[in-house]
């Protein structure tokens, strides 16, 4: 197959690569340079999606570009370039497939499970209400909207409703550790709120699953399907790392370092994957302590 990626540089494209690996890659980057030094240069990259007419070339597109979206504060001018590094993208690839009279025949693009909004303890699955006022679930709902305009007869689009994912290099568990470590870990605010989690290995073997089974299209939640509060969270992720779990942050000094932002971590959100499992997709770390302990203790 011949694929084109966005996003191959970040914690999750990255990761998924080395699995493509008897595949043509195509992978967009703004620093070509920087990609190949990263990713070798058994892949093609591209600076641009204009150097490109079409995507007449290509099999698969996974769409996976956007930024971080708790890096920084949500500022006017950060809150600019996390829409614009989703939407401004997925919209070059819809001109790009409208170009095309042999598109490609899969779709795979990114979302978040920010789009439902906070749900308290309702659990939530892909059918779910997601029409929220909140910044988050606007970003994923006009990323969604843009990338379901390619389903067609000819393209089947899956969307990736993503959690927290779980992987010692990158990711926000990559910076809650050094404060776990220290033993200064523990709930945020009163940590009854849910915490959707994945681990990294079944992100990408879930993007992988879809791939390869054309019956699938639509709204994907990529997580865990065992959901724990953010207390429970924290509890297993000190007990795995052999630390107390006695400190916690309430609410108004997180909203006070980070804003509006903060609210990608109060809000509850219980998640479950139930169209991934409908599939018949089995996840390999379906429980958190297991999770972890891959994710903390394995090469």
């Amino acid at each position: 197959m011949h694929i084109l990626m966005t996003g191959g540089t970040g914690f999750i494209g990255n990761t998924l690569l080395p699995h493509l690996n008897h595949d043509q890659v195509t992978v967009l980057s703004r620093t070509p340079h920087k990609a190949y030094r990263q990713l070798g240069h058994h892949i093609k990259v591209i600076p641009n999606l204009d150097t490109i007419a079409n995507l007449n070339d290509f099999d698969v597109v996974i769409n996976l570009a956007g930024e971080p979206i708790m890096n920084r504060r949500w500022t006017a001018g950060q809150k600019q370039r996390i829409c614009d590094s989703r939407w401004l993208t997925t919209q070059q690839l819809v001109e790009k497939w409208q170009a095309s009279s042999s598109p490609p025949h899969t779709i795979i693009s990114g979302s978040a499970v920010g789009i439902y909004g906070d749900q308290a303890a309702n659990t939530i699955d892909e059918d779910s209400e997601t029409c929220h006022h909140e910044f988050a679930a606007q970003v994923c709902q006009k990323w969604e909207s843009l990338a379901l305009s390619m389903q067609s007869e000819q393209t089947r689009v899956c969307i990736l409703r993503t959690g927290i994912v779980l992987g010692r290099h990158g990711g926000a568990l990559a910076k809650m550790l050094p404060a776990y470590q220290l033993g200064l870990g523990g709930p945020i605010s009163t940590g009854r709120q849910y915490f959707p989690w994945i681990h990294l290995q079944d992100m990408v073997k879930g993007i992988l699953f879809l791939i390869k089974t054309s019956s699938a299209h639509g709204i994907f939640n990529f997580t865990a399907p065992n959901p724990v509060t953010n207390r429970e969270f924290s509890q297993t992720l000190a007990k795995v790392l052999k630390r107390p779990h006695l400190l916690y942050t309430p609410s108004w000094a997180l909203r006070m370092g980070l804003g509006e932002s903060a609210s990608l971590l109060l809000d509850s959100q219980r998640v479950i994957p139930k169209h991934l499992q409908t599939l018949g997709f089995h996840f390999t770390f379906p429980l958190l302590d297991n999770a972890l302990k891959s994710t903390l203790y394995q090469p």
